[in-house]
């Protein structure tokens, strides 16, 4: 067939070039353009002004102005020394649309169709739009559509222009009805096909798609059971047929593997040959088969993996291990032997960065672990990409490695990136159910100017609240990776107004701090700071009684009226020290998948501030991916605080407080529990002790005493019907939360569905601790990032509660938009 179309070309290309006597070309004229430019044809010809020109020089000039594609008939002539070439221009494409494509997302399917050429403005060839019917066809096979369609429909315009449309009907995929392992007897159909893509059509299949056939899925199921086999000593096992079979209506698939299981081997010998590099017992070590052992080929693949890691690690960055395993079917054993290659030792010439349009070059150089002119480090380059990503500024971040022409010892690094938003301008509207309508405006930026440094200015206005706060962090302060970071900020609340039953109090507080970061290894850190902060606490509220005087009324619980009054102050003013270690091995910034945080922090208010106390605050936590896109985190979380070195000079009437008492820890820094980023399932810090509001008279003495909460939680005689939550000074929290894959969320950098069971309560103090009083709840969560700020829908159900607890459950939570 090949030599009858070059016949038949050669045919054509003959009778174009009209037979002449050779003669010496004194001028070139070209009929028949129009879109086309008469310099880019003469480009393209093989003839010149001057050249003498003969028949198999025409033909091959008229071969050459084919090959570009522009035309579909050329002729050449000659008119006395002119040559004359006579063309039809192929038609452009003024228009190219695509319909009925939802399984092949149209920018891919216009991505592909630009690379054979079928794209808008440019050249319509006929054999491309053939090739490219062929293709989608193919694509959709591959998916298991069998009955698509694909239709072209060209539609001719004025000035040599063409519409083409191409119609797709994708049909339905394909539905595996039947799936026949034969041969199998040392393992069921149910234990070979637990790992399959492919299943026939099960309850769950609306989600999994398994029953959708897919001859990538169908290759990558025969490979899974090859390894199945061949991981449990069936070294010669083999897969002897595949047949696929498709119904006439083909939506029905029917799939049959012959096997072939054969016999258990076990390792009669390990030798390691080739260039070691490295002394031999120390390879022996990464190896993770031995004499004696089951063949596995598991273990294998993870014995090169590791010889090869080891090598990249000292510059061998093109390492081989080839395993050779040398059967002995007789005796069922196998002699291994792990051929290694090194290669060229390499180093690394020269790290380029791609895709940074903001970010500047330095800042992701001084994140990177890999230098120029250093030995390649396959655990550098591995550690530099987990920083990139830990720094939040990049949604993707890859780094590919070359070998530099001309050279064998020298490879280039690239580091592609893709970046995205680091900053907003921020006016929005939020919702929480603990702190109602939150009005907030911002200028936040982590990577200011491309220089990695970050800054935030808001202010934000709630139910209960209203602050306005600045900070700014500078991470590299010096080369080595001290920074320095500046907190200043002004909040004024009324927890009394919250949408939650909080202890009644107002606070009007005023801070500065700031602080300095050192690392310490590239995975831990100290921060040390210092701040100063006046809190004005106001306990009581104005009103007119009936003859129109002012009159003011406690409206905070008795206990927190007496701890002021013996305190002798409104305005607390602190002098603060902070101190804090982070170990992170997280592998991303918003969604990690493996790694995890632990942080150990304290706060202490300094000799010379009104209260002097310490909280310390602890917290451990850990992702691991468990397969299939599920991924598992724990946490846990302590809090614990005290006053030191302070007694109370003043009593209280009804004797709470006495003078020379030792202070006890102040209220406004109490820990608290519950909530949509705490114990799930009850409103936002109201777990821990309640009190009552108001006071009732002791049947002995007389003497106004704080009334106490029913066991249900209620407060007789009290203006408010519910104890309200006071918090305490030591608080703990556990939680152990799936990350679930759901199709519908493929980017979990901006969604992620989750399941938690949350474990936690607030106490008094350390010594009013019992297990019996944590609360547990379960349930799901949604995290997402959406366009109006961070969204976290949760459904919890309480599974622990106590008798108080009615009136605080909440079953369904949720809050969106930025808070400051």
């Amino acid at each position: 067939m090949k030599r009858i179309a070059a016949l038949i070309l050669l045919a054509s290309l003959s009778a174009n070039a009209l037979a002449f006597e050779p003669f010496v070309v004194s001028d070139i004229r070209i009929d028949g353009l129009s879109r086309i430019s008469a310099g880019t044809v003469l480009n393209y010809l093989p003839v010149n002004r001057g050249d003498r020109l003969t028949n198999d020089g025409a033909q091959r000039a008229i071969r050459a102005l084919y090959q570009t594609k522009f035309f579909s008939d050329v002729e050449i002539d000659r008119e006395g020394d002119i040559m004359v070439i006579k063309v039809v221009e192929r038609p452009s494409i003024a228009k190219l649309s695509l319909r009925g494509n939802k399984d092949i997302k149209e920018e891919d399917l216009r991505k592909g169709l630009k690379e054979i050429g079928l794209a808008e403005g440019e050249t319509f060839d006929r054999l491309s739009l053939d090739r490219v019917q062929q293709e989608l066809v193919r694509q959709y096979y591959n998916r298991g559509k069998y009955n698509v369609s694909v239709d072209p429909h060209v539609t001719q315009l004025d000035r040599n222009r063409v519409a083409i449309d191409i119609e797709i009907r994708e049909g339905k995929v394909a539905k595996i009805k039947e799936i026949n392992i034969v041969g199998n007897k040392a393992f069921t159909d149910k234990e070979i096909r637990k790992g399959f893509e492919s299943d026939t059509s099960n309850w769950m299949s609306w989600y999994s798609k398994d029953d959708q056939y897919s001859r990538e899925k169908l290759s990558g199921d025969l490979e899974k059971l090859q390894s199945y086999y061949m991981d449990r000593g069936y070294a010669d096992f083999g897969v002897d047929s595949t047949q696929v079979t498709i119904a006439p209506d083909k939506r029905s698939m029917y799939i049959a593997a012959s096997v072939k299981e054969g016999d258990i081997y076990t390792i009669s010998d390990v030798h390691l040959l080739g260039e070691l590099i490295l002394p031999e017992d120390s390879l022996h070590q990464l190896v993770y088969v031995h004499k004696g052992d089951t063949f596995n080929r598991k273990a294998i693949e993870a014995s090169t993996n590791a010889i090869k890691s080891i090598l990249a690690s000292i510059g061998y960055a093109f390492a081989k291990v080839s395993p050779v395993p040398k059967l002995d079917k007789d005796k069922r054993t196998v002699d291994l032997t792990l051929y290694i290659e090194p290669g060229k030792r390499v180093y690394v010439r020269r790290v380029i960065f791609q895709g940074n349009t903001r970010t500047e070059d330095d800042v992701m150089r001084r994140e990177m672990r890999q230098l120029e002119g250093s030995w390649f480090s396959q655990p550098a380059i591995d550690r530099s990409k987990i920083r990139l990503q830990r720094l939040g500024y990049f949604k993707t971040v890859n780094i590919d490695k070359a070998l530099v022409p001309g050279t064998e010892d020298q490879v280039d690094l690239t580091v592609k990136v893709e970046e995205q938003s680091a900053g907003s301008l921020m006016f929005g509207v939020g919702y929480s159910q603990y702190s109602g309508i939150i009005l907030s405006a911002s200028v936040s930026q982590n990577n200011f100017l491309g220089t990695g440094d970050s800054f935030t200015v808001g202010a934000s206005r709630s139910d209960y609240s209203t602050s306005v706060n600045a900070s700014y962090f500078n991470p590299y302060l010096t080369d080595s990776g001290v920074g320095i970071g500046y907190n200043i900020g002004y909040t004024k609340s009324n927890y009394g107004d919250t949408n939650s039953d909080f202890v009644n109090y107002e606070s009007s507080l005023k801070s500065f701090s700031s602080f300095l970061s050192f690392p310490i290894s590239e995975t831990d850190n100290i921060r040390a700071g210092l701040g100063i902060s006046s809190n004005k606490i106001n306990l009581t509220y104005e009103y007119l009684d009936a003859y129109g005087n002012v009159q003011t009324s406690n409206y905070s619980p008795q206990i927190l009226v007496d701890y002021q009054n013996a305190l002798g102050h409104k305005t607390i003013h602190t002098w603060d020290a902070t101190l804090g270690w982070n170990h992170d091995t997280r592998n991303g910034y918003w969604a990690p998948t493996r790694g995890g945080l632990i942080s150990l922090s304290t706060d202490i208010a300094l000799p010379g501030s009104t209260v002097q106390y310490y909280k310390i605050m602890g917290e451990a936590n850990h992702y691991w991916p468990i397969g299939k896109g599920f991924v598992l985190y724990v946490d846990g979380q302590v809090g614990y605080g005290k006053t030191y070195g302070q007694t109370f000079d003043y009593s209280s009437d009804d004797g709470i407080y006495q003078a020379g008492e030792k202070i006890t820890f102040p209220f406004w820094q109490n820990f608290y529990s519950g909530g949509v980023r705490d114990v799930r399932g009850f409103q936002d810090n109201t777990l821990g002790p309640r009190v009552c509001v108001g006071t009732v008279a002791d049947p002995v003495t007389g003497k106004q005493m704080p009334i106490t909460p029913l066991p249900n939680g209620t407060c007789p005689g009290s203006v408010y019907s519910y104890a309200q939550p006071l918090g305490g000074a030591f608080k703990v929290l556990g939680t152990a939360e799936l990350y679930l894959p759901l199709p519908f969320l493929k980017d979990i950098n901006t969604a992620r569905v989750s399941w938690f069971v949350d474990v936690g309560n607030a106490y008094q103090d350390y010594q009013s601790f019992t297990a019996k009083t944590l609360r547990v709840s379960t349930g799901l969560s949604l995290h997402w990032q959406a366009p109006i700020g961070p969204l976290i829908i949760n459904f919890a159900v309480p599974l622990r509660t106590q008798q108080d607890d009615g009136h605080y459950e909440e079953r369904i939570q949720f809050t969106f938009g930025s808070q400051f």
